[in-house]
């Protein structure tokens, strides 16, 4: 127990939706603090929702939570409470050491103060002497990259001048826990690059919560998963990577599909296989490294001779990771019957466990490896899940031989 710096035991919180009938509910509640009533704060009142409801976990020194869900799921409103921004309606939460946060863009800063100003400002607030804060100015401006932008107010800042003097204020500043809420995203590559460095420096002494909506991200840093949905806890674990298949679970659908609005060619049916199953219209199980097998039934316009097919594959976060196309194995989709029918055999799914979006591409062949026009292409026309008892966080897994 000496080394869990959060305890989170069954927090709840609630809002009201009317902003009148808040501040009435405000004045009730206050009023019932102060002279001791029974305040039924555990029950929804009319127009109240529950932002985030009986959530619970712990974690200690050197962890790393990865806090994911979907847009008003409730991960801002938990760490407000974590940050002691808001104060839980039931419900314990118990912190220990010194909190950094990020949670907003430009949070805890005076706009009309300076960089530099702000940065006393916030080491006071976090304890720190006016030498502590000296001792650590220069690698703060030196990692933020703010050069004699510094010397500026905050309110002429871009929005990335903010969030890098900001990570760079509360990644330098020693917490014991530091809580981080989407606003990398604004940063450029390099300097995202250069904050999850000093994440993984700091994560060896302190406790980290991690919000954003990149998987890959998430999947880099965190040691445990905390999946919500509505307010409420979906999946609280230390496996990350079901964690992510969960998220991802919230937003599948299945018969979506986007097609090209031409009526020179139309797919009729595309079947899956793998070494035990046989998929049409459904979800393919297959095991990493196993083989798949594709079968494409379709027709062209009878004055379209020949075609080429593309295969591309996206992973979960519509990303095209790989492709397979007939024009590199010299294979041709000739116009010769009213049902063309093509079998595509890859010997190998190199593919991490997750599930994989299948789209294709016909394309016009004008000979001498040159493509013409597009036929058709339909995104999401089959899907298939990669099981692997060893997970890995890339999208592909190169095999290799090891000595």
């Amino acid at each position: 127990m000496s080394d869990v710096l959060i305890k989170v035991e069954n927090v709840s919180k609630k809002f009201c939706r009317d902003l009148k009938q808040s501040l009435w509910y405000g004045v009730k509640d206050i009023a019932g603090e102060i002279t001791g009533r029974d305040n039924p704060k555990v029950e929804l009142r009319p127009g109240e929702f529950w932002s985030v409801k009986d959530i619970s976990f712990e974690l200690k020194r050197g962890e790393c939570l990865g806090l994911i869900g979907s847009n008003g799921a409730g991960k801002s409103t938990l760490l407000k409470m974590l940050n002691g921004l808001l104060k839980p309606d039931s419900g314990r939460i118990s912190i220990r050491g010194r909190v950094g946060a990020l949670i907003e863009l430009g949070a805890g800063f005076n706009p009309i103060l300076t960089g530099g100003e702000n940065i006393y400002v916030n080491g006071a607030v976090l304890g720190f002497t006016k030498q502590e804060i000296e001792g650590k100015f220069n690698d703060i401006v030196e990692f933020a990259e703010m050069g004699e932008f510094i010397d500026a107010p905050v309110q002429n800042y871009s929005s990335g001048m903010k969030v890098r003097l900001g990570f760079a204020v509360a990644a330098h500043m020693d917490p014991d826990i530091l809580l981080i809420d989407e606003v990398l995203a604004v940063g450029d590559v390099g300097f995202r690059a250069k904050c999850f460095d000093r994440i993984a420096k700091i994560s060896k002494e302190a406790s980290l919560i991690f919000v954003s909506h990149s998987m890959p991200e998430v999947a880099r840093v965190a040691s445990n998963i905390l999946v919500m949905k509505g307010g409420k806890a979906l999946l609280n674990s230390h496996d990350v990577a079901s964690g992510i298949n969960e998220y991802f679970r919230q937003f599948s659908d299945n018969s979506e599909k986007i097609s090209g609005g031409w009526e020179t060619c139309k797919i009729h049916e595309v079947i899956l296989r793998s070494k035990n199953h046989t998929c049409k219209n459904e979800v393919l199980k297959i095991n990493h490294g196993e083989p798949l097998e594709i079968e494409i039934a379709f027709s062209l316009d009878k004055k379209i001779k020949d075609t080429l097919i593309n295969i591309g594959f996206f992973d979960k976060e519509k990303r095209n990771i790989a492709q397979c196309s007939s024009i590199k194995s010299a294979y041709k989709a000739n116009n010769s019957s009213e049902i063309i029918k093509t079998k595509i055999k890859i010997e190998s799914i190199p593919f991490s466990m997750g599930e994989y979006d299948l789209s294709l591409y016909f394309v016009e062949d004008l000979g001498n490896n040159r493509r013409g026009e597009v036929f058709l292409f339909e995104h999401s026309a089959a899907k298939f899940e990669v099981f692997d008892k060893t997970p890995g966080f890339a999208p592909v897994e190169i095999k290799a031989e090891w000595n």
